[in-house]
This record gives C-alpha cells, structure tokens and sequence, in this order.
C-alpha cells in the first residue's frame, strides 16, 4: 500500500493537492478534522465524546484520534480497491508522528514519505488573507493567521525533523500553478517509489527458471542476487567445513540444515550493507524458512516486499533440468532422474503451506514460467511494479 503523509503550513494548499493525489492513486483519505466532524454528525459513539469534549472547550485528545483513524484504517485494510493512504493533518506533533509509526507497524505497513509542500511565510498570507475575502471569514485576519503559523512553527514543525531523521522527509515547492505542483508532488512519489528498499522472493519448483530470471531482475532493479544454493556450491567447491557438511545433503537432493542457511544469508546480508534491496532465489522453500526469512530481515530492520512464484508444469521443469545437464551449467543433482523426482516432490510438499503463508500476507503473486524468457521476464517485472506499488 501508497502511505503518504501531506505535511505543510496553513495555506500551503495540501486540501487542493490531496483530492488530486487520491484521485491519481486511489488512496483513502484521512484528515482529522474532516474525521472529527463525520463521526459527530453521524452520532457514533465515538464521535459524541468528541462534541462533549469540544462542546467543553477543550482538545480532542490524542487516544481519541488514534481510535478514530485505527478505525479508518482497518475499513482501509478490508478494501480491494484502495491503494493505500494519504494523511493530511496527522500528525501534528511528534508524539503523533510515534503514534502513527506505531499504528502502521502493527498492520505491517510504513510511511513511504512524507510531502512537505514548502511555500514562503508571506505568500502564506496572502493566500489565507484571500480566502478570508473569498469565503467571508471575518474573524480570520491578519493577526490571527500570524498566530497560526506560530502554533504550526511551535508545535507542528517538530514533525519534520522526525521524519528527515528518518530519511522520509521529502520537501516539494508548493509555489506556482496547482498542477504544476501536483507534477512535482508525483514526481517526489514516483522517485521515492524507485529508491524504496526491497526485498523480493523468487519461488518455483526445481527448473523453473528462477536462476535465470532472478539475476536478470537483480540488474534490472539494481538488487543484490543471493542464491543459497549458489552460495552452497561455492563452498562445497572450496571444501570449507561449511561446505562438508553441506555436500551430503546437496547431493541427495535435500534442504541444509536451516542454521547454516542462516549463516549464510545473514553474511552475505552484512556484506551489502549498502544495497536497496536483496532477490533471494529459492529461499525459502519450506513453511519454517518462511518464518526464518522474516526473523532475519527482521533484524536488519527491513522485510519482505512480495514472494513471486513461477509456475511450470513438473514435466517441463524434468525436460528443463535434463537440458541443463547437458551444459556446463549443470548441477550434481541434475545427473539422477531419482533426485530430480526427489527434488519436485519435496517441493509440491511444501509448496502449499507456503503459498498460504504469503497469501496471507497479501505479498503472493504468481506468474507463468513457461513461456519464453523475455515474456516470462516483462511479466515478472509488471508483477514486481505493482507489488511495490502495494507493499
């Protein structure tokens, strides 16, 4: 999902910018105060603590809002059609902003960006002294626009050091035109969306062609390749005590024990310390890897972005894995029609509970592996953009 946070100062326009934004990305919108004022004229209980409180002159306070907009976001979460969310007015403060970061994290999501719609203090109130004009708000004059904007630089301009802290903060000129604002707000999020980290799973039965298409997405979006099997061999082939204990397994067509996989993927991890992102080939291929994989990204702060499964029929892959052998490509476990049968079977054991296990993530997506290389590959990369899309 697109979660966006639209920060600014009065009149900076994010009220104009957010319809457009919706609109072009179909995210749902949450504003405070619009939210405030729905639940108060729809009566909810939620809302009628919120009349009495501001009935009493006093401040909705902040348990109040997250109950509101966990409310919105779990509606947001049960809906096929939106593409995520766009928060306008929250947070306000930096207890908000933890607020919100912790709220997000719980339904494993995160703020892409936040856009700060960045226009001079003076432009500021010549707009908001227009508006007064256009819309008859007497009580808006200059004195008390002035006063606002010291609340916002006071209490609100905190939340933008919380969030350039965090690498998120991204400053758009909200001068000139509305659309040319809005082309520069899209270009922020259409850039932001290409640095994203990521981490995608390659998933398939044995000759598949996830070697093959994992190495050609890898340089495609600049992620770093990491083959367990790959790594593996090399060991074995070097004959390290890794590799040893290793080779046995390789050759009967077997899994390695799961903490020398581990090992492996978190070295090679701490070796790319620097890299937006990682394609695991073939790992994992087993309902407890799947939860491995988690507690591993998981400790470098990051996590899986989409698992892709190619499918092939068993007889093409067996066709697949028998041409490989004739190549220099080919492995030690190509050369056994019995391993290679092994090898599928394993893989249609398991391959259930880890389809469900992403399914219900909402980060499974399949595609054809059949056909040719470069269709199977623009397929694969149309799957990987509208992933990240939703991640």
């Amino acid at each position: 999902m697109l979660n966006i946070a639209l920060f600014g100062a009065p009149g900076a326009g994010k009220g104009t910018q957010s319809k457009m934004l919706i609109d072009k990305y179909h995210l749902t919108y949450i504003a405070t105060g619009d939210i405030l004022r729905q639940e108060i004229a729809a009566g909810t209980e939620l809302g009628l603590q919120a009349k009495d409180i501001i009935n009493r002159g006093g401040l909705v306070s902040d348990e109040l809002i997250v109950q509101i907009i966990e409310k919105i976001i779990e509606k947001d979460e049960q809906s096929s059609t939106t593409g995520g969310i766009l928060f306008d007015g929250f947070p306000r403060t930096v207890v908000q902003a933890y607020i919100l970061e912790g709220m997000l994290r719980r339904l494993n999501r995160h703020l892409l960006c936040m856009l700060s719609l960045e226009v001079p203090k003076e432009e500021l109130i010549r707009r908001m002294l227009e508006r007064a004009k256009t819309e008859n708000r007497s009580d808006d004059n200059e004195a008390v626009i002035r006063n606002r904007f010291n609340e916002y630089y006071n209490k609100t301009l905190p939340v933008a050091d919380f969030y350039r802290t965090k690498g998120i903060y991204c400053a758009v000129d909200g001068t000139g035109s509305v659309d040319e604002v809005f082309e520069r707000l899209t270009d922020t999020i259409e850039e932001t969306l290409q640095l994203a980290y990521r981490n995608i799973l390659l998933y398939g039965a044995p000759g598949a062609g996830k070697g093959t298409q994992a190495k050609m997405l890898a340089e495609k979006y600049d992620l770093v390749y990491v083959s367990t099997g790959a790594i593996i061999r090399e060991e074995i082939e070097k004959q390290t005590d890794v590799g040893k204990i290793c080779q046995p397994y390789v050759e009967a067509g077997d899994n390695v024990p799961d903490e020398i996989a581990i090992r492996l993927i978190e070295r090679k991890i701490q070796k790319n310390q620097n890299a937006k992102g990682f394609i695991f080939k073939g790992y994992p291929s087993s309902y407890v890897q799947a939860y491995i994989m988690d507690g591993i990204l998981d400790r470098v702060h990051s996590s899986v972005t989409c698992m892709i499964e190619l499918k092939a029929n068993p007889i093409k892959c067996v066709k697949r894995l028998n041409d490989r052998n004739k190549t220099e490509k080919r492995r030690v476990y190509d050369r056994d029609p019995d391993v290679i049968i092994h090898r599928l079977e394993n893989f249609e054991n398991s391959a259930g509970k880890i389809r469900t296990y992403y399914q219900n993530k909402n980060k499974y997506y399949c595609v054809d592996a059949e056909q040719n290389v470069d269709i199977v590959f623009d397929n694969l990369c149309n799957t990987i953009d509208e992933a990240l899309r939703k991640s």
